[in-house]
């Protein structure tokens, strides 16, 4: 853990301050999704000592849920708040720096909906910013030369409904929803409150940055792997830095919030296949392109039915299916009859890699994150070529052909493999 800093109560005392006024002007939806915010605000003071940009991600489902006055406090409170409403794409690139503002993007879905084409540079940024070393490409006409361009830095994004999963996967969520009868803020006036909240900003500024390398070299011991522990691991410090109750309560927060976004993320509509397609198999060891169809299209909560004109057919399954190399082939059933399916032995690679672990069985070892002092030493792949030996095993995919142009089965058939 790292050491605490000399006046051992003062980082505690002034997270502990930070809560105070989040919880005055706002709801939250747990008691770890406010230490989470307090976390991320702290920790925008310190960015020169992360190697990753967690994004806040405060989402609702509908309006006045609180969002945007989440979003004025975290402004009133961050360092150097960058309020993207409005600015052109390059006036937020050139405004990234080594020593970056915080970005906050209010109204953050209307950036990545279907008629946001005009904000790809933007949604560019967004996406590439979550990690240091990754510059947004520029040709200057004039000078006849590339131009490398920051694009680190860390961003709150408020809006409605989910964002996409580019940044959810980098992000710290907080799911707002609308006051319960009973539950009462204090008003925020910006004249009279945000003076207030910037002393706040204004010390934890001094606290932070009296030991960015203390910060900078710290390797905490983290509760979550892999790219959530890159994303939370600069909470973490920060708490740990802070000392007191905060170090406990940020890897509760951590778990507890990602168990949520796990708990509420369907996944891609690929890997949502996968899942439907791993119910409808069952014990089975094959099923027929036809009854795999119609099952899946059968199920009125499943996204199959409206996809497309007439629901999911086989040209776009075998599609979907495509990108994990599972491939239909000529089947042979146990009452002599083939016909074009799918062997359950073709979906077992994806199923263990993409699916989520269904009860009773003991989920797959993730890859640790290496610590921070390997991560930023790590060499980039430049693009010019492609690594020699993949990481991926070829899927197995074993069965006798048959042959072409037979009916297809039954339904009552189509269990087995002869």
């Amino acid at each position: 853990m790292t050491p605490q800093p000399a006046d051992a109560h003062q980082g505690a005392a002034l997270l502990n301050e930070l809560h105070s006024a989040l919880t005055r002007y706002v709801i939250l939806p747990s008691p770890q999704a406010v230490d989470a915010v307090t976390l991320w605000i702290a920790a925008t003071h310190a960015q020169p000592a992360w190697a990753h940009a967690p994004r806040l991600v405060i989402r609702a489902p509908e309006k006045r849920c609180g969002k945007s006055r989440l979003l004025d406090v975290v402004e009133a409170t961050c360092h150097e708040p960058f309020i993207t409403v409005n600015a052109s794409p390059s006036a937020v690139y050139r405004s990234i720096s080594d020593d970056p503002p915080t970005m906050l993007v209010d109204e953050a879905d209307t950036i990545f909906g279907p008629d946001a084409g005009s904000n790809e540079d933007l949604r560019g940024l967004l996406n590439a910013g979550h990690q240091r070393n990754r510059p947004a490409k520029r040709y200057d006409a004039a000078a006849n030369r590339v131009e490398s361009i920051p694009t680190f830095a860390m961003a709150a994004l408020a809006g409605i409904g989910a964002m996409p999963d580019t940044i959810e996967d980098r992000a710290v969520i907080i799911r707002m929803r609308r006051r319960a009868p009973g539950e009462t803020v204090s008003p925020y006036r910006y004249r009279r409150d945000r003076p207030v909240l910037a002393s706040i900003a204004q010390r934890l500024e001094r606290w932070l940055r009296a030991d960015l390398a203390q910060l900078e070299a710290a390797e905490p011991a983290m509760p979550v792997e892999d790219r959530a522990a890159d994303t939370w691991e600069p909470l973490v410090i920060v708490a740990d830095h802070a000392g007191g109750d905060w170090p406990e309560r940020a890897r509760n927060a951590a778990v507890d919030l990602l168990a949520e976004a796990a708990g509420n993320d369907q996944g891609s509509l690929r890997t949502r296949l996968l899942v439907d397609c791993r119910t409808t198999f069952g014990d089975q060891t094959a099923i027929s392109t036809a009854e795999l169809l119609r099952q899946l299209n059968a199920d009125p909560e499943a996204p199959w039915s409206s996809y497309g004109k007439t629901g999911l057919t086989a040209a776009k399954l075998a599609s979907l299916l495509s990108e994990f190399e599972i491939k239909s082939a000529n089947v042979r059933f146990p009452d002599g009859t083939q016909a074009k399916g799918y062997r359950a032995s073709d979906f077992h690679d994806a199923w263990t890699r993409y699916c989520p672990t269904q009860p009773g069985e003991s989920s797959q070892p993730s890859q640790a994150s290496p610590p921070t002092s390997q991560r930023d030493g790590l060499a980039l792949w430049d693009g010019n070529g492609r690594p020699v030996n993949s990481s991926r095993p070829a899927l197995t995919c074993v069965g006798t052909d048959g042959t072409a142009g037979t009916a297809t089965p039954p339904a009552t058939n189509t269990k087995g493999v002869a």
